[in-house]
């Protein structure tokens, strides 16, 4: 995706037009909550950090367009569940309405890419 900066280029747009048709909202404290894809906290910005967590705690994906996607950083010592959108959507090979475990201090980019199949992508 442009960087914001690349899109204001035209000398047009403001840096807040820019970013709001470029994407990248940033949430920089979210908390995960729940056990469960229903009682999970929902994720809304493009990237989101999650700063509070406990074992077991996790986050749902947004239930976006195919072709969306979000980028999600476990920045707490314990690792967190990253959920599919929809109870019948599935993460990479994980059964439908699964999570997927982040460690902590790594990240993951989940794209769309039918609207019941997201991929991940996990750092190291």
């Amino acid at each position: 995706m442009a960087l914001a900066k690349n899109v204001m280029g035209g000398g047009h747009l403001s840096a807040i037009t820019a970013q709001a048709i470029n994407g990248n909202n940033v949430n920089s404290a979210v908390t995960a909550a729940g056990t469960t894809l229903g009682t999970a906290t929902t994720l809304t910005a493009d990237v989101n950090v999650v700063t509070t967590a406990s074992v077991g705690q996790g986050v749902a994906v947004y239930n976006g367009m195919i072709g969306d996607s979000q980028i999600i950083y476990n920045g707490t010592n314990v690792q967190i569940l990253v959920y599919p959108p929809i109870a019948t959507a599935q993460i990479n090979q994980l059964a439908v309405g699964v999570a997927f475990v982040l460690a902590p201090y790594t990240a993951a980019e989940v794209v769309s890419i039918t609207a019941t199949k997201d991929v991940a992508f996990l750092s190291a």
